[in-house]
């Protein structure tokens, strides 16, 4: 038995709640068709005059018939019992979205997705309310459910689009920031789902899961001298120094509650600032259920996490640190999205945002699920949330989480656990488009803004431009550096001649890419304990060679990374539950460790050779990287403009006096940073004063000096003005 248009609007399963609801010509009367399941009566109030409509059906139908045209927009008075509510009909408004966005949603080509779908503030015919958009293309009926209808879905069902997939609906009048999900049926099984808002611009506190309507924007920014210097910007050439943060536990409040937004903006700020960083980084403060996944697990890709205040707030502390002159980098993530019921997962009932295929759709490493990059409506998802974090919060640009996944078919796969692609490759071809795709878009709509890769194989071109066959992000993280310099440092010194090539090595491919060097919170968790408890040796000997490590990074070629609590050489691996131990502060070891990274980040941003040319092998030469037996590397670091600093590190505790140390001029030298020094609660041995070049060639050069070499130190020599 074939079901009737009511009959099927009261089972909720009508997929054109318009063809029936809201005001119709019949013939030759007008008709008004309410269905309001809770109610006991409805008026129509028009033109001052009060009209009761007739129930058609006992489940809820109300209908009332005229030969005149009632004047738009009308209102109706609903009854509940002794209790009236008067509304707007939301089945009198037509549809609001452009068949052009529909197009472009569909070719993927709508970097600008969040204003389409999700909740707006719109009006209509001189009526406010709320526009509600998702894309649900195996849906038999979509409704908005919320506070403001009981979580009913019968009640407001939405208008199909069509083959777009894309279902809308305008309802009147709805206060901003009231809690709403869509309730899905799909057309096959029946199926009926809950979900979230992909698109939603805001969440409710976890552990709840709903979203809010449109909530309000009303910041006003003042960074407008940042941004357009930020447009002029020659970053290749410009020093980066990225202080990497997790919002949550940088700092807590003695009861443990979260630090928000707009106390980072109060505490966060200076402290970089004073230290000396040109950037923040902050790991993903897109929404997330799980407080352990640290952010990695999203669910809301274009809200910012209300565990530390409101959209305004997180807006409030970007545009604190561009007027302090720092910018602001977003850990971002579109390589994988969790299994929550309510999410994304299987969203209308099928696999729309990920691959029906396990094969294809699903991390077994992590238990999430891979984004079907292939098709269009995904990747103007990620293309506008990539667009929303840039244009709506001003970051500066974005580090991409686990790329290498995204490039290869059998990341973390064995044989036979993958599915090839059309050219019998491991290439993830679909993905690579995508990113491509993705940081050309960047890159036209954003000036000075960039896009990082934490990408750890040897896929190349992964930081060249796209029109020259790479990838085009701007920058990609030196994993290998970063692998290979920790396991040297983690070798006791007296071993270490054995092991010299692993910090010479780097130098084979570092103008391959424009490279970052980073120490980030990957290297602190996981029982990998922190920098400090990687260093070998006595209490001592660990506070000076991660001193030493530390010089070494920054004065080596590539831009900086360092995650909050490096500075202070915290003792213990990163927790997310926990602050950083700044207590540790009130010992001298790890007081001078912070004066250490002072003192590095104002001399690497004071002295251009030290970032200079950092991806391009004029900035860097080796004075002497051969001297294995007293493990002791030297080199040269260059600008532009012909200036240069030497550095010259002793990676053993045995002091080295009279180390002879080429030179490229004949000139005066001075220490510039010495990481032995008292100040830094080292040993204090060094140059006083100033180092007379000779003319005695060696390791090379014109010219040399004897000089010290403090323990377990770097020192760098610049020429005395």
């Amino acid at each position: 038995m074939v079901n009737t248009p009511i009959e099927s609007l009261l089972q909720a399963r009508y997929y054109d709640p318009f063809g029936l609801l809201g005001l119709h010509r019949e013939g030759a009367e007008w008709v008004i068709r309410v269905y309001e399941p809770h109610v006991t009566d409805i008026d129509l109030l028009n033109n001052d005059a009060t009209v009761a409509l007739k129930r058609t059906h006992p489940g809820g139908v109300f209908e009332w018939r005229g030969n005149i045209e009632p004047s738009r927009p009308y209102r109706l008075r609903l009854h509940y019992g002794s209790a009236t509510h008067d509304i707007y009909d939301p089945y009198q408004f037509p549809p609001h979205i452009s068949q052009q966005d529909l197009y472009l949603f569909s070719e993927g080509k709508l970097r600008q997705g969040y204003r389409m779908l999700g909740s707006h503030v719109v009006e209509i015919n001189n009526v406010k309310g709320i526009r509600f958009a998702v894309w649900a293309p195996n849906a038999e009926r979509v409704s908005v459910v919320g506070e403001f209808n009981n979580w009913d879905g019968r009640v407001h069902p939405m208008h199909s689009h069509g083959s777009s997939g894309v279902w809308e609906l305008f309802i009147p009048e709805i206060k901003q920031q009231a809690l709403y999900r869509y309730e899905i049926r799909n057309r096959d099984t029946g199926q009926v789902l809950t979900k979230t808002d992909p698109y939603a611009q805001g969440y409710e506190l976890r552990p709840g899961t709903a979203a809010l309507a449109a909530p309000p924007h009303r910041h006003q920014w003042q960074d407008a001298e940042w941004m357009e210097q930020r447009g002029q910007w020659d970053w290749l050439h410009g020093a980066i120094n990225i202080y990497e943060v997790h919002a949550g536990s940088w700092k807590r409040h003695p009861d443990g509650r979260f630090y928000t937004y707009s106390e980072l903006a109060n505490d966060l700020v200076p402290y970089v600032k004073s230290m000396g960083y040109t950037h923040i980084e902050f790991m993903p403060i897109s929404e997330h259920p799980l407080d352990e996944s640290w952010g990695y697990q999203a669910t809301g890709y274009f809200a910012p996490t209300s565990r530390f205040g409101s959209p305004d707030e997180l807006r409030h502390l970007i545009d604190t640190c561009h007027q302090a002159g720092i910018g602001v980098f977003l850990d971002w993530v579109p390589a994988h999205f969790p299994q929550d019921s309510w999410a994304l997962a299987r969203f209308d009932g099928t696999a729309l945002y990920e691959h029906e295929d396990p094969r294809l759709g699903f991390h077994q490493e992590w238990g999430t699920h891979i984004f079907n990059y292939g098709r269009n409506e995904i990747k103007t998802f990620l293309m506008s949330s990539a667009h929303f974090w840039l244009s709506e919060f001003h970051f500066d640009g974005l580090r991409v989480d686990a790329v290498a996944s995204m490039l290869y078919l059998d990341y973390s796969r064995n044989e036979g656990e993958w599915i090839p692609n059309k050219y019998g490759g491991r290439e993830n071809l679909e993905a690579v488009e995508f990113l491509r795709e993705m940081n050309i878009m960047v890159h036209e709509e954003f000036p000075g803004a960039l896009t990082m890769a934490e990408e750890s194989t040897a896929w190349p071109g992964v930081s060249r431009p796209v029109y020259l066959g790479g990838l085009g992000f701007s920058i990609k993280w030196n994993m290998g550096w970063m692998n290979d310099t920790l396991a040297y440092f983690h070798h006791e010194p007296v071993h270490r001649r054995y092991h010299h090539n692993q910090l010479t090595f780097g130098q084979l491919y570092a103008y391959t890419e424009n490279f970052v060097m980073p120490f980030s919170h990957d290297e602190v968790v996981h029982g990998k304990g922190s920098l400090l408890s990687k260093m070998p040796g006595d209490a001592w000997q660990k506070f000076a060679n991660l001193r030493l490590l530390l010089t070494y990074q920054m004065t080596s070629p590539g831009k900086k990374l360092n995650f909050m609590g490096n500075e202070i050489a915290q003792g213990r691996e990163w927790q997310s539950k926990w602050e950083l131990e700044w207590w540790q502060l009130g010992q001298e070891l790890h007081r001078g460790m912070q004066n250490l990274m002072h003192d590095l980040n104002q001399l690497y941003r004071k002295l251009p050779p030290l970032y200079d040319l950092d991806f391009q092998h004029e900035g860097f030469a080796w004075i002497d990287c051969n001297d294995a037996d007293q493990s002791v590397l030297s080199y040269q670091r260059r600008a532009r403009d012909g200036s240069f600093a030497i550095v010259a590190l002793n990676l053993t505790p045995v002091p080295r006096y009279r180390y002879r140390l080429g030179l490229p001029v004949q000139a005066h030298y001075r220490e510039a940073l010495n990481s032995d020094s008292e100040y830094y609660t080292g040993s204090n041995l060094g140059n006083a004063g100033l180092i007379q070049a000779e003319p005695i060639p060696w390791m090379g050069l014109p010219y040399s000096a004897e000089i010290v070499l403090p323990p377990l130190a770097g020192v760098v020599l610049v020429l005395e003005d």
